[in-house]
Formats: structure tokens, sequence, C-alpha cells
């Protein structure tokens, strides 16, 4: 296979069964790219064991060990899934979020699986996530369930800020690629709405809202259509909550993709229960893209 230079695929692995389908998605994912994959496993040594009660060199040299017989085993499966993909093996010294964040100046795509354990534990749970998606340089995706779906459209959240265009840019270049149609959804109904309706707001003010909303949309989508002419784009401009929203699509979607921040309908959705509500239930593939991650 010809490979890209400059560019690869970075899979955190941590020796769970969720770090092994994220293996086997992104094997597919730099296949489908001609980029190399690159398997990259964290040592966090353990401190503060008294001497005469572990041994610290043994301790090292188990971890080290493990981690990249881990490695080993993730590679093994990748050739499996992908044999013509050049496929390399990386072990450090340091903690997940340095590691990831430092690859992703170079990568592609980070990828991640849902659940993990060892050198990756949590990683996609709580502040941990947050502070990786705040500071890679690249996109990252988070593979949820064991066989990904390889049909089915690609869903993007738009919430008609500047921000989230890096978002726009990644959806329409990710269904382009895979042949899928692109689903752009915009919710706009927020706690203020939902307060202002309950006070008696009338349907005219909610259709006029509705009516911007769409106008909106449409904006932030017209030049990714122009530019990518072969993806065929279906609208959904909902008065509903941004993650309810975005799960239903995502149940027969491909790849969902998100950006890191933003205003209206996606207001901190990796600050807050909104992003652990999508990582923890989503049912399929989580793309969260950053203002660096335009690849």
């Amino acid at each position: 296979m010809n490979v890209r230079p400059g560019r690869r695929v970075v899979v955190g692995i941590d020796g769970s069964d969720s770090a092994m389908h994220a293996v086997r998605w992104a094997a597919v994912e730099a296949q489908r790219r001609e980029v190399g994959l690159r398997l990259v496993h964290a040592v966090e040594m353990v401190t503060g064991y008294p001497p005469h009660v572990v041994d610290g060199h043994a301790l090292h040299a188990a971890l080290r060990d493990r981690g990249q017989a881990w490695l080993d085993d993730a590679r093994a499966e990748a050739v499996r899934v992908a044999p013509e993909l050049g496929v390399e093996t990386f072990l450090d010294e340091m903690s997940p979020v340095a590691l990831l964040v430092r690859e992703s100046y170079d990568a592609a795509l980070v990828v991640l699986g849902s659940r993990g354990m060892g050198g990756f534990s949590g990683l996609v749970l709580g502040s941990t996530a947050v502070e990786l998606a705040g500071r890679a340089h690249s996109p990252m995706v988070v593979v949820r369930g064991e066989d990904a779906r390889v049909t089915g459209p690609v869903v993007v959240g738009v919430d008609g800020t500047p921000v989230g265009e890096d978002a726009i840019a990644f959806a329409f270049a990710q269904a382009s690629a895979r042949g899928a149609e692109l689903v752009a959804v915009h919710a706009w109904t927020d706690l203020l709405l939902e307060s202002a309706y309950a006070a008696g707001a009338t349907a005219f003010e909610l259709d006029s809202v509705q009516r911007q909303a769409e106008e909106l949309l449409a904006e932030r989508l017209a030049g990714w259509q122009e530019k990518y002419p072969d993806v065929h784009v279906a609208r959904e401009v909902v008065r509903e909550r941004p993650a309810r929203a975005l799960l239903r699509h995502a149940e027969h979607a491909q790849l969902l993709v998100v950006g890191t921040r933003g205003r209206g309908g996606f207001r901190g959705l990796l600050l807050g229960s909104t992003s652990q509500h999508m990582l923890h239930h989503a049912a399929c593939p989580v793309a969260v893209v950053g203002t660096a991650g335009k690849r």
C-alpha cells in the first residue's frame, strides 16, 4: 500500500477489549486514508510503595513488558484486519494525556476505545477526556461498540459558530471519503427558550426562531456543499435538546461528529453532563474536532 507521509492514525492501547475495537476501526480508517497506523501505550509508574514491600525495578520492568505485550497483540489484530497496512508500536513512560497530545501533532486522528484499563483507564470519562479534547492537535475519535457500522450517514452537530466550522469540514471530508450521506443537525432549543415558551411565547415567535435557525444552518453549509458536490446533505433543524437530537441520529449513523466548544444549542458539549452523556450512550463512533483538528 502506498503511504502518504506526514500523517498517521494513532491509537491508545491499554489491553482492554475496548482498545482492540478501536484498533480494528482505526486500521480500516488508516487503510482508507492510505496512511500508517501507530499504536501507543503510556506506562505510568506507581510510586509510594515502601522498598521492602515492592521492588521498584521489578515493577518497572513488569509494567513495560505488559505494555509491550498489549501493543504486540494490538499490532497483530491490525494486520489481521488490514494485511497491507504499515503498523508501528511505541511505548513511553509518561501520562496518557501527555503522550496522546504529543502524538496528535503528527496525527490525522487519535483513536480511543470507550472504556479502558491500565495506562488509559478512564480516558474518555470525566476531566481527562475534556483535557485531551481541548489540547489535541488532531481530531479525536472514541470508538463505541464491538462492530462499528460501515453503512449509514455521517452526522454532524452544527452549533452555528465559527468554531464549529472545523467539525463541519471534518464531517464533509469523512462523508465524501466514505460515500455516505451527511446529516447536519442543529438543535436550537435550550433552557432560555424553554423558559420563554413556558412563560407564554407565541407560536409565531417560535416559528421565527425556527426560520432563523434554518437560515443559519444553510449559511454554515453553503460553502462546503460547493466544495463537496458528491456529498448529499440532509438538514435537520429541531426544537430539541442537542444530546437527544444527536443520539437519535447516532442510532443509525456510522460516525457522529461534534466540535469541542460552541454556543447556542451545543453550548458546553464537551464541558459537562452533555459530553459524558454522548460518550456513554452514542451508538456509533464519536469524532471530537477542535480548532486545531481540521485534517
